[in-house]
C-alpha cells in the first residue's frame, strides 16, 4: 500500500511539471507609443514591445471614436504610417500586441496626435476652400490656426449683412506700427472678409447664408483683390472677378421677412473704395479701428502678446480711436463722424475716390471745420436720403438706405448752422 501510495505521489508531481510547461506567459500591452514625422495627412507611429512579437494590430480614427469602428493595419515592425489623414484634425491610436494566434495582449492604452495645419496659400486659385483659411467643414467658417480673427469698432453697412473678418500672416512674421492707421502688413499677408445673413436672427440654429468672401492679397508690396461667389449648397465658393447679384431673403431680430437684391461687386468696383492715390489698400485693418476691449480685453493688446503686432508695446501709444457710432453714451457729433467715418472715409479724404468731385474730408481725425460737412450739410442730406442709382451715397456696396444710419447723420446735420 505504501509503495502505491508514493508510486500516485510522483505521478502527480510529473503531471504538474509538465502543465506548468504548458503554460503561456500572457501577451504584454505596447508601450511609449509615439507619433513622429506629422504631416498635414501623414504621420509614423512607433511603439516600444517588451514581448518580441512579430505581429502587430493598428486601429486608428477621429478623436472619440469606439474601438472596432476605426481603421485597422497588420504590422510586423513596432511601427506603421498612417496616410490620408485630415489636415488639422486630432486623431487616437490604439496597439494590439499578438503574441500568437491564441494569444493577443490587451489593446494599449489610446494615444492621440493631432496632423499639422496647412499654410495659407497667398494665391487667387479657382476655389476659396484651396487658400487653407478654414478648417473643418467650409461652411462653417472655422478660422485656421494660421489666420485671427478681428473685429471694428464701428461697423460699416452693407444692407445689414454680418462679416467675419480675419488676417492670415505668414509664418514668423508680424504687422508693423505705424500709426493709428493701417500696420505695415508682410508681403504674402491675407485678408478676407466674409458676408452672410443669418436666416433668422431670432433663431440662429436655423442656419446662415453665405454669400461671398471678398480676398486681399499683398504680393511684392503691392494689394490685389478678388471676390469668391458661395455656391448654393454651401459647400466652398468659386472666384469671381465680374460680379453679379443674389436674391436674398432673412427674418431680423422683430419677426420682420427682408428681401433684397444683393449686389456682389466686381473687381472694378473693389477699386473704387479700396483705393488711395490709385494705389490699392485695405479700408478696416485700422489700428483705430481695432483699438477696443473684445472678450474682456482690448484687441491691439492681444495682437501685441501674441507678437502678431510688433514696433508698439501698448495700445495706449495708438493716439485715435475710432468710437463706435451705435454707443449712444456718446455725443451725437461723436457717433456722426464716426459713421461717417466707416461708411464715407474711403472716398471721402485726400486721395480718396471723390477727393475730385467733393471738397469733403470725412476722417474721423479731421477737425469740424476742415471736414467741410457744415458747408455741404444739404448735399449730403439729399445724397445719403436718395433712392436713386448714382445719386444715392455711398455708389457701390449697398442697395438699401440704412434707415438708422441716415436718421443719425440727418439728427447730427440739423445741429449745424
Amino acid at each position: 500500500m505504501k509503495k502505491l501510495l508514493a508510486f500516485t505521489l510522483v505521478l502527480i508531481f510529473f503531471s504538474c511539471n509538465n502543465d506548468d510547461d504548458d503554460t503561456v506567459d500572457a501577451c504584454v500591452e505596447a508601450t511609449n507609443i509615439q507619433a513622429n514625422d506629422i504631416t498635414t495627412t501623414s504621420a509614423t507611429i512607433t511603439w516600444t514591445d517588451s514581448n518580441a512579437a512579430n505581429s502587430y494590430v493598428i486601429e486608428y480614427g477621429i478623436s472619440g471614436f469606439a474601438l472596432g469602428t476605426g481603421s485597422t493595419l497588420t504590422e510586423t515592425t513596432i511601427s506603421t504610417d498612417l496616410s490620408n489623414l485630415n489636415p488639422a484634425t486630432s486623431y487616437d491610436v490604439y496597439v494590439q500586441v499578438v503574441c500568437s494566434t491564441n494569444n493577443p495582449s490587451m489593446y494599449s492604452e489610446v494615444f492621440s496626435f493631432t496632423t499639422e495645419t496647412p499654410a495659407v496659400v497667398a494665391e487667387f486659385r479657382p476655389n476659396l476652400s484651396e487658400l487653407n483659411l478654414f478648417s473643418g467643414e467650409l461652411s462653417d467658417l472655422n478660422i485656421s490656426s494660421k489666420a485671427f480673427e478681428y473685429q471694428l469698432n464701428s461697423q460699416l453697412f452693407t444692407d445689414y449683412a454680418h462679416k467675419q473678418r480675419l488676417i492670415a500672416l505668414p509664418d514668423g512674421t508680424s504687422m508693423e506700427f505705424d500709426g493709428d492707421g493701417l500696420p505695415v502688413f508682410p508681403d504674402n499677408t491675407v485678408i478676407a472678409k466674409t458676408f452672410y445673413y443669418n436666416i433668422d436672427e431670432r433663431d440662429l440654429s436655423l442656419g446662415r447664408i453665405i454669400i461671398e468672401t471678398r480676398i486681399l492679397i499683398k504680393l511684392e508690396g503691392e494689394w490685389e483683390t478678388g471676390d469668391y461667389k458661395w455656391n448654393a449648397e454651401q459647400t466652398d465658393a468659386v472666384l469671381d472677378l465680374d460680379g453679379s447679384t443674389v436674391p436674398i431673403t432673412w427674418t431680423n431680430a422683430t419677426g420682420e421677412t427682408n428681401s433684397i437684391d444683393y449686389q456682389i461687386p466686381s473687381n472694378a468696383d473693389c477699386f473704387t473704395c479700396h483705393k488711395t492715390y490709385e494705389q490699392m489698400t485695405p479700408i478696416g485693418s485700422k489700428l483705430r479701428s481695432m483699438n477696443f476691449e473684445v472678450n474682456g480685453s482690448n484687441q491691439l493688446d492681444q495682437l501685441i502678446n501674441n507678437n502678431q503686432l510688433i514696433g508698439i508695446t501698448s495700445s495706449s501709444s495708438v493716439a485715435v480711436s475710432l468710437p463706435n457710432w451705435e454707443d449712444t453714451s456718446l455725443s451725437l457729433e461723436t457717433r456722426a463722424r464716426a459713421y461717417l467715418d466707416i461708411n464715407c472715409a474711403h472716398c471721402h479724404i485726400p486721395g480718396g475716390h471723390c477727393e475730385n468731385e467733393s471738397i469733403l474730408n470725412l476722417a474721423f481725425r479731421t477737425s469740424a471745420e476742415d471736414s467741410n460737412i457744415a458747408n455741404r450739410r444739404f448735399s449730403i442730406d439729399f445724397r445719403i436720403s436718395s433712392d436713386v442709382d448714382g445719386t444715392r451715397m455711398p455708389l457701390i456696396g449697398t442697395t438699401i438706405q440704412h434707415t438708422e444710419g441716415v436718421q443719425l447723420i440727418q439728427d447730427y446735420l440739423n445741429t449745424l448752422d
